[in-house]
């Protein structure tokens, strides 16, 4: 009898702790799952969060159109990969900064279709732009984190051609940092001929281009080059793969880039590029061998500070059969004395 008493009295005893045991895992359960919902509604946030940062770097940033949508106004950062030795903007990254706000131009106003900046009416005529001439001011050269407005405008240029300014400011003190001027032209690419514009294109760009405008810096015809009177000469250049854009050839950026690798060290050193016309004669391809010229115009002191002590150089781009490519003619004015002190050594 005793065995028995002591048998039914431990019963309750399990059965409470059983259900102790129950309710505990339950509060757990609720625990976790109420832990997770905030978790999984922080990564909804997040994810939301990025999204919106995805769709804010899609939309080109601060791009906005200004002036009942002619121009298009675009404030940019210039990073670290986008300086110089002497820690200012190279003038390859200014180029490319030209490049990508015409782009979001087109892109803003809706015309973009394929290639780079091809309208709808362009591509089901298979043509795309292509650059003619291209001239750059720079009066002063921004920094590493500084940051830069780039404003971009299109108007008619001739019967054929597409004008495209662009003025580059100080984003803070709205200062002049530099302007520049171009002019395109369509190709077949196909063909690979230059067209003219068809009523349908001119219809479509039209509303979009500042009717009554003239090109924000004079234009100027360089005379032909006259490969007897080069002073320096760099044969057996070739373009690499990621030197062609998505048109199929060498990017315009890339001629200035070997305007650049090519000429004398000394006057890198002591000037600064601060003007530069390219004419666009031919395409350049992958398979292209070419030859580089270059030929004193004005020759400045190299050491000198004064800014009347300018160089001016002409510069020539062929192929081996001596075909011109690109013509080019450069101005560079003297370096401030303690912009080269931080320069990295480069072997002769």
């Amino acid at each position: 009898m005793v065995s028995t008493a002591i048998s039914f009295s431990l019963l309750p005893i399990k059965l409470i702790k059983e259900e102790t045991r129950m309710a505990s895992a339950d509060r757990r359960k609720n625990s976790i799952v109420k832990e997770f919902g905030h978790f999984t509604c922080r990564c909804a946030a997040i994810e939301k969060r990025i999204q919106k940062l995805n769709n804010f770097l899609i939309d080109g940033g601060f791009g906005s159109l200004e002036q009942n949508g002619l121009i298009y106004r675009q404030n940019i950062f210039i990073r670290s990969f986008e300086i110089g030795f002497d820690r200012k903007l190279s003038l390859a990254a200014l180029t490319n900064f030209l490049q990508d706000t015409a782009l979001n131009h087109v892109r803003m106003i809706g015309l973009l279709a394929a290639g780079f900046g091809s309208t709808p009416e362009m591509s089901k005529k298979d043509l795309i732009w292509v650059l003619c001439t291209l001239q750059i001011l720079v009066d002063r050269h921004p920094s590493w984190l500084d940051a830069v407005e780039v404003d971009t405008w299109m108007y008619p240029s001739g019967q054929n051609g597409q004008g495209r300014d662009w003025l580059v400011r100080d984003a803070k003190t709205g200062k002049p940092l530099a302007q520049a001027s171009s002019v395109m032209v369509l190709l077949n690419k196909k063909t690979r001929k230059l067209s003219k514009f068809t009523e349908e294109i001119r219809d479509e760009i039209a509303p979009h281009m500042m009717m009554d405008c003239n090109p924000i810096i004079n234009s100027r015809k360089m005379l032909p080059f006259d490969v007897n009177t080069a002073d320096y000469a760099r044969t057996g250049l070739t373009p690499g793969w990621n030197d062609l854009d998505l048109n199929q050839h060498v990017n315009h950026v890339q001629y200035i880039n070997w305007i650049l690798q090519n000429v004398l060290r000394s006057l890198i050193q002591h000037h600064k590029l601060s003007d530069i016309t390219l004419e666009y004669r031919k395409e350049c391809d992958i398979n292209s061998i070419l030859q580089f010229l270059s030929k004193i115009v004005k020759n400045g002191s190299n050491h000198s500070t004064d800014t009347n002590n300018l160089i001016e150089l002409d510069h020539s781009l062929l192929l081996e059969n001596g075909s011109e490519i690109a013509r080019a003619n450069t101005i560079w004015k003297p370096r401030e004395v303690n912009n080269f002190k931080n320069a990295v050594y480069t072997p002769a």
